[in-house]
C-alpha cells in the first residue's frame, strides 16, 4: 500500500492551501503535521529537509519537496492535471501564475497592520474585478468550453476556483458582473472530489486569524 503524502505546515491556509486543494481534487488522501513550536521547524532545518529553509514541505514518492510552485507542478503532472502537451502546460502556467498573484495579495493581508487591512481589502477586490476576473471571463467566452484548458479539469481550474472563493470571503458579490465565472464556480465546485473538499470537516482550512499570525511570527521569527 502506497504511503500517503505528508504535508508539513501551519494549521492554516498560507502557501500550503493550494497544495491541499490539488491533492483533494485528485482524490488523494494526505496526512498533515502542524507546526506548534519553533523547535519543530528548527528540526526540519537541521535535518536538511528544507532546501532553502522554507516551508511548505511535502513528503511524497520518497522525496522531500519544497518551493510551492515546484510542488504544485509535480503534483499536477503526477495526477494528470497539467495538460496534454507543452502548449497546454504553458497556458496552465500562465493562468495559475495570475491567480497566485491575486491570492498572494489576500494571504499577506493577514500580516498587515490593522490600519492597512481595509485598504488592502479594497485593493484586492478592485484588482479581482478589473484585472483578473475579466481575463478568465474572456477565456471562457472565447472558447466556450467548461474548463480553462483542453476542455478537461486541470490545475488552472482548481486554483481559479480557490481564488474565487477567497475573494468572495471579502466581497460576496464580486462575481455579479461575471456570469461565465459564476457558472464556472458552480460547475467546478460540483466535481465530486472538490465538492467533498468543500464540505465541513474536510482538510480545507479557514481564513487566517490573529492567533495564526502570532504563531507564524513566533515560529519563523519575523
Amino acid at each position: 500500500m502506497a504511503t500517503k503524502p505528508k504535508l508539513y505546515y501551519f494549521r492554516d491556509r498560507g502557501r500550503m492551501e493550494s497544495i491541499r486543494w490539488l491533492l483533494a481534487a485528485a482524490g488523494v488522501e494526505f496526512e498533515e503535521e502542524f507546526f506548534e513550536t519553533r523547535e519543530q521547524y528548527e528540526k526540519l532545518q537541521k535535518d536538511g529537509r528544507l532546501l532553502f529553509g522554507q516551508v511548505p514541505l511535502v513528503e511524497i514518492d520518497g522525496m522531500a519537496l519544497t518551493q510551492t510552485r515546484a510542488i504544485l507542478s509535480y503534483l499536477a503532472a503526477k495526477y494528470d492535471l497539467y495538460g496534454k502537451d507543452p502548449k497546454e502546460r504553458l497556458r496552465i502556467d500562465m493562468y495559475t501564475d495570475g491567480t497566485l498573484d491575486l491570492m498572494t495579495m489576500i494571504m499577506v493581508r493577514a500580516f498587515k497592520p490593522p490600519a492597512e487591512k481595509e485598504e488592502t481589502l479594497t485593493s484586492v477586490v478592485k484588482s479581482a474585478k478589473t484585472r483578473y476576473f475579466p481575463v478568465f471571463e474572456k477565456i471562457l467566452k472565447d472558447h466556450g468550453e467548461d474548463f480553462l484548458v483542453g476542455n478537461k479539469l486541470s490545475w488552472a481550474d482548481i486554483q481559479l476556483l480557490e481564488a474565487i472563493l477567497m475573494v468572495e470571503e471579502l466581497d460576496a458579490s464580486v462575481l455579479s458582473d461575471f456570469p461565465l465565472l459564476k457558472a464556472f464556480k458552480t460547475r467546478i465546485s460540483n466535481i465530486p472530489t472538490i465538492k467533498k473538499f468543500l464540505q465541513p470537516g474536510s482538510q480545507r482550512k479557514p481564513p487566517p486569524d490573529s492567533q495564526y499570525v502570532a504563531l507564524v511570527r513566533k515560529i519563523l521569527q519575523f
